[in-house]
């Protein structure tokens, strides 16, 4: 039996909080921005950028185990990292909001 990654459960109305962990001249990170910047204007998330190089973005990515930039976190937990997906972080937030009935 393996194990699925939980999805947290955010209410509908508020936005997802998420850290991205970026690094300097990376195209992958920057793509990133753009997603999450499109869905952060839909007020479907929340995002805070952390640099990789810095002593809180190591940390982060030691712990939710990010080998290299964009890592995407979402309400805390590990979402992804390197190329990102619009479709699939759509995705998670939908589940995550339709988990939690108001």
């Amino acid at each position: 039996m393996t194990s699925q990654p939980q999805t947290p459960q955010l209410p509908a109305e508020v936005p997802a909080e998420i850290t991205l962990l970026t690094q300097p001249d990376c195209a992958l990170c920057d793509r990133a921005k753009t997603i999450l910047g499109r869905l952060a204007d839909e007020r479907l998330v929340a995002v805070t950028e952390v640099d990789l190089a810095g002593p809180e973005g190591r940390a982060l990515a030691v712990r939710h185990g990010v080998l290299f930039g964009p890592g995407v976190l979402v309400a805390g937990q590990p979402f992804s990292y390197g190329r990102h997906s619009d479709k699939k972080l759509r995705r998670h937030l939908s589940r995550a909001t339709s988990a939690h009935p108001d």
